[in-house]
Protein backbone atom coordinates (compact mmCIF):
# COMPACT_ATOMS: atom_id res chain seq x y z
CA UNK A 1 0.00 0.00 0.00
CA UNK A 2 1.12 3.07 -0.86
CA UNK A 3 1.89 5.67 2.08
CA UNK A 4 -0.81 8.61 2.28
CA UNK A 5 2.07 11.02 0.83
CA UNK A 6 5.01 10.26 -1.13
CA UNK A 7 8.06 12.24 -2.17
CA UNK A 8 10.78 10.63 -4.13
CA UNK A 9 13.70 12.49 -5.59
CA UNK A 10 12.32 16.09 -5.50
CA UNK A 11 14.63 18.61 -6.85
CA UNK A 12 14.40 22.23 -7.51
CA UNK A 13 16.47 24.85 -9.20
CA UNK A 14 15.80 28.54 -9.11
CA UNK A 15 17.48 29.65 -11.66
CA UNK A 16 21.23 28.28 -11.51
CA UNK A 17 20.50 27.97 -7.41
CA UNK A 18 19.85 24.39 -6.82
CA UNK A 19 17.75 24.42 -3.50
CA UNK A 20 16.59 20.93 -2.92
CA UNK A 21 18.27 18.23 -3.94
CA UNK A 22 17.01 13.97 -3.89
CA UNK A 23 14.55 14.98 -1.09
CA UNK A 24 12.19 11.76 -0.19
CA UNK A 25 9.76 11.62 1.96
CA UNK A 26 6.41 9.46 3.56
CA UNK A 27 4.06 10.32 5.97
CA UNK A 28 1.62 7.79 6.92
CA UNK A 29 -1.95 8.40 8.30
CA UNK A 30 -1.86 9.93 11.85
CA UNK A 31 1.97 10.27 11.27
CA UNK A 32 3.29 13.27 13.39
CA UNK A 33 6.93 14.40 11.11
CA UNK A 34 9.00 17.16 11.55
CA UNK A 35 11.48 18.75 9.38
CA UNK A 36 14.48 20.68 11.26
CA UNK A 37 17.94 22.54 9.65
CA UNK A 38 19.35 25.53 9.98
CA UNK A 39 18.18 28.95 8.30
CA UNK A 40 18.03 28.89 4.48
CA UNK A 41 18.51 25.09 4.23
CA UNK A 42 15.34 24.90 2.27
CA UNK A 43 12.65 23.90 4.75
CA UNK A 44 9.72 26.41 3.86
CA UNK A 45 10.76 25.61 -0.21
CA UNK A 46 9.84 21.97 0.54
CA UNK A 47 6.90 22.89 1.63
CA UNK A 48 6.54 25.16 -1.34
CA UNK A 49 6.88 22.63 -3.84
CA UNK A 50 4.32 19.83 -2.22
CA UNK A 51 1.90 22.26 -1.77
CA UNK A 52 2.07 24.23 -5.02
CA UNK A 53 3.40 27.37 -4.45
CA UNK A 54 6.31 25.99 -7.20
CA UNK A 55 6.27 23.16 -9.46
CA UNK A 56 9.57 20.94 -8.93
CA UNK A 57 12.07 20.48 -11.69
CA UNK A 58 12.29 17.00 -11.31
CA UNK A 59 11.00 14.24 -8.92
CA UNK A 60 7.41 12.69 -8.12
CA UNK A 61 4.52 13.65 -5.59
CA UNK A 62 1.76 11.60 -4.77
CA UNK A 63 -0.92 12.39 -1.73
CA UNK A 64 -3.50 9.24 -1.05
CA UNK A 65 -2.46 8.16 -4.25
CA UNK A 66 -3.31 11.26 -6.59
CA UNK A 67 0.01 12.75 -8.49
CA UNK A 68 -0.21 16.20 -7.44
CA UNK A 69 3.43 17.66 -9.17
CA UNK A 70 2.68 20.95 -10.80
CA UNK A 71 -1.23 20.81 -9.31
CA UNK A 72 -2.68 24.08 -8.07
CA UNK A 73 -2.42 24.86 -4.70
CA UNK A 74 -5.91 24.99 -4.43
CA UNK A 75 -6.48 21.71 -5.99
CA UNK A 76 -4.23 20.71 -3.65
CA UNK A 77 -6.09 21.87 -0.42
CA UNK A 78 -9.18 20.00 -2.00
CA UNK A 79 -7.99 16.79 -1.89
CA UNK A 80 -6.19 16.74 1.81
CA UNK A 81 -3.18 19.28 2.56
CA UNK A 82 -3.72 22.22 4.83
CA UNK A 83 -1.22 24.10 5.57
CA UNK A 84 0.11 27.59 7.57
CA UNK A 85 2.70 29.98 6.60
CA UNK A 86 5.99 31.06 8.75
CA UNK A 87 4.71 34.93 8.10
CA UNK A 88 1.51 34.94 9.22
CA UNK A 89 -0.89 35.17 6.27
CA UNK A 90 -4.39 36.52 7.67
CA UNK A 91 -6.72 39.20 6.57
CA UNK A 92 -6.54 41.77 9.22
CA UNK A 93 -9.78 43.15 9.00
CA UNK A 94 -12.13 40.03 9.53
CA UNK A 95 -12.74 38.41 12.69
CA UNK A 96 -12.01 35.41 13.43
CA UNK A 97 -14.98 33.35 12.79
CA UNK A 98 -15.27 35.13 9.45
CA UNK A 99 -11.54 33.38 8.71
CA UNK A 100 -12.42 29.80 9.52
CA UNK A 101 -15.81 30.25 7.93
CA UNK A 102 -14.45 31.02 4.26
CA UNK A 103 -12.08 28.49 4.64
CA UNK A 104 -15.29 25.86 4.71
CA UNK A 105 -16.75 27.28 1.16
CA UNK A 106 -14.96 24.56 -1.25
CA UNK A 107 -16.79 22.13 0.66
CA UNK A 108 -20.33 23.37 -0.11
CA UNK A 109 -22.86 22.05 -2.46
CA UNK A 110 -25.51 24.82 -2.46
CA UNK A 111 -26.19 27.13 -5.94
CA UNK A 112 -26.23 30.55 -6.15
CA UNK A 113 -30.33 30.10 -6.44
CA UNK A 114 -30.15 28.61 -2.92
CA UNK A 115 -27.81 31.44 -1.61
CA UNK A 116 -30.33 34.24 -2.96
CA UNK A 117 -33.11 32.67 -1.58
CA UNK A 118 -31.91 31.04 1.30
CA UNK A 119 -33.43 27.65 0.71
CA UNK A 120 -32.78 24.96 3.19
CA UNK A 121 -30.07 23.46 1.40
CA UNK A 122 -28.12 26.63 2.28
CA UNK A 123 -29.77 27.08 5.86
CA UNK A 124 -28.50 23.54 6.20
CA UNK A 125 -24.98 24.06 5.33
CA UNK A 126 -24.54 26.73 6.47
CA UNK A 127 -25.54 25.99 10.26
CA UNK A 128 -23.10 22.83 9.78
CA UNK A 129 -20.45 25.20 8.76
CA UNK A 130 -21.03 27.57 11.83
CA UNK A 131 -20.94 24.24 13.91
CA UNK A 132 -17.52 22.79 13.05
CA UNK A 133 -16.20 26.69 13.34
CA UNK A 134 -17.46 26.94 17.01
CA UNK A 135 -15.66 23.17 17.09
CA UNK A 136 -12.70 24.17 15.52
CA UNK A 137 -12.31 27.37 17.79
CA UNK A 138 -12.88 25.59 21.10
CA UNK A 139 -9.91 22.76 19.71
CA UNK A 140 -7.67 25.92 19.31
CA UNK A 141 -8.49 28.06 22.59
CA UNK A 142 -9.98 30.57 20.66
CA UNK A 143 -13.92 30.80 20.68
CA UNK A 144 -13.68 33.71 23.19
CA UNK A 145 -12.01 36.00 20.30
CA UNK A 146 -15.02 34.65 17.38
CA UNK A 147 -16.54 38.24 17.13
CA UNK A 148 -13.06 39.46 17.10
CA UNK A 149 -10.71 41.45 14.28
CA UNK A 150 -7.82 39.13 13.77
CA UNK A 151 -5.61 41.94 13.84
CA UNK A 152 -6.04 42.92 17.33
CA UNK A 153 -5.41 39.57 19.12
CA UNK A 154 -2.31 38.92 21.00
CA UNK A 155 0.45 37.12 18.48
CA UNK A 156 -0.25 33.25 19.28
CA UNK A 157 -3.96 33.49 18.97
CA UNK A 158 -3.50 34.89 15.50
CA UNK A 159 -1.20 31.75 15.03
CA UNK A 160 -3.80 29.30 16.22
CA UNK A 161 -6.86 31.02 14.32
CA UNK A 162 -4.21 30.47 11.35
CA UNK A 163 -4.33 26.60 12.22
CA UNK A 164 -7.84 26.59 12.93
CA UNK A 165 -8.35 28.15 9.40
CA UNK A 166 -6.43 24.95 8.06
CA UNK A 167 -7.75 22.55 9.67
CA UNK A 168 -11.47 24.23 8.08
CA UNK A 169 -10.48 22.05 4.98
CA UNK A 170 -10.39 19.03 6.64
CA UNK A 171 -7.01 17.83 5.86
CA UNK A 172 -6.02 14.41 5.37
CA UNK A 173 -2.25 16.24 6.32
CA UNK A 174 -1.80 19.29 8.04
CA UNK A 175 1.87 21.17 7.29
CA UNK A 176 2.73 23.93 9.87
CA UNK A 177 5.50 26.43 9.14
CA UNK A 178 7.31 27.41 12.59
CA UNK A 179 4.35 27.27 14.39
CA UNK A 180 5.61 28.49 17.75
CA UNK A 181 7.88 31.35 16.09
CA UNK A 182 7.71 34.37 18.48
CA UNK A 183 5.93 32.76 21.22
CA UNK A 184 7.07 32.75 25.29
CA UNK A 185 8.12 29.49 26.84
CA UNK A 186 4.15 29.45 28.28
CA UNK A 187 2.99 29.94 24.34
CA UNK A 188 5.06 26.84 23.37
CA UNK A 189 3.99 24.52 26.14
CA UNK A 190 0.51 25.57 25.09
CA UNK A 191 1.10 24.87 21.66
CA UNK A 192 1.99 21.11 22.52
CA UNK A 193 -0.95 20.62 24.09
CA UNK A 194 -3.34 21.56 21.48
CA UNK A 195 -1.25 19.97 18.55
CA UNK A 196 -1.98 16.91 20.52
CA UNK A 197 -5.32 17.32 20.87
CA UNK A 198 -5.79 18.16 17.24
CA UNK A 199 -4.13 15.15 16.35
CA UNK A 200 -5.85 12.91 18.78
CA UNK A 201 -9.33 14.58 17.86
CA UNK A 202 -8.78 14.80 14.62
CA UNK A 203 -6.42 12.12 13.44
CA UNK A 204 -5.16 14.23 11.01
CA UNK A 205 -1.06 13.33 9.74
CA UNK A 206 1.01 16.36 10.13
CA UNK A 207 4.30 17.34 8.58
CA UNK A 208 5.99 20.58 10.62
CA UNK A 209 8.83 22.39 10.17
CA UNK A 210 10.38 24.48 13.40
CA UNK A 211 13.13 25.05 15.26
CA UNK A 212 12.95 24.80 18.69
CA UNK A 213 13.60 21.29 19.77
CA UNK A 214 11.84 21.12 22.78
CA UNK A 215 9.30 21.18 20.57
CA UNK A 216 10.19 18.83 17.55
CA UNK A 217 11.21 16.46 20.31
CA UNK A 218 8.45 16.04 22.04
CA UNK A 219 5.74 15.70 19.19
CA UNK A 220 7.47 13.98 16.18
CA UNK A 221 7.49 10.21 15.49
CA UNK A 222 10.34 10.74 12.85
CA UNK A 223 13.03 13.69 12.14
CA UNK A 224 14.89 14.31 8.83
CA UNK A 225 17.53 17.30 8.92
CA UNK A 226 18.11 19.71 5.89
CA UNK A 227 21.07 20.96 4.94
CA UNK A 228 21.47 23.17 1.98
CA UNK A 229 18.64 21.37 0.58
CA UNK A 230 19.56 17.79 1.38
CA UNK A 231 18.77 15.58 3.90
CA UNK A 232 21.95 15.02 5.99
CA UNK A 233 19.99 12.78 9.04
CA UNK A 234 16.82 10.86 9.67
CA UNK A 235 14.71 9.25 11.97
CA UNK A 236 13.50 9.06 15.67
CA UNK A 237 13.73 12.09 17.87
CA UNK A 238 16.15 10.01 19.85
CA UNK A 239 18.67 9.41 17.18
CA UNK A 240 18.61 12.63 15.48
CA UNK A 241 19.72 14.71 18.62
CA UNK A 242 22.80 12.61 19.23
CA UNK A 243 24.00 12.19 15.16
CA UNK A 244 27.44 13.98 14.86
CA UNK A 245 26.60 15.48 11.54
CA UNK A 246 23.06 16.85 13.19
CA UNK A 247 25.21 18.47 16.02
CA UNK A 248 27.82 20.11 13.55
CA UNK A 249 25.13 21.19 10.71
CA UNK A 250 23.89 23.47 14.03
CA UNK A 251 26.89 24.39 16.04
CA UNK A 252 29.60 24.16 13.91
CA UNK A 253 32.90 22.22 14.37
CA UNK A 254 35.71 23.67 16.63
CA UNK A 255 39.25 23.60 15.44
CA UNK A 256 42.03 23.74 17.38
CA UNK A 257 46.01 24.30 16.86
Amino acid sequence: MPSLLEVNNMTHYFGGLRAVHGFNLQIEPGQIHGLIGPNGAGKTTVFNLITGVHTPTAGTLTLAGKDIKGKEPHYIASIGIGRTFQNLLLWRHLNVLDHIRLAHYSQLSYSLFDAFFATPACRGQEKQVKEHCYQLMETFDISQFADHIVGNLPYGAQRRVEMARAMATKPKILFLDEPTAGMTPDELGRMIEIIRQVHQEFGVAIFLIEHRMKFVMELCEAIQVLVFGEVIAQGPPQSIQNDPKVIEAYLGTENIH
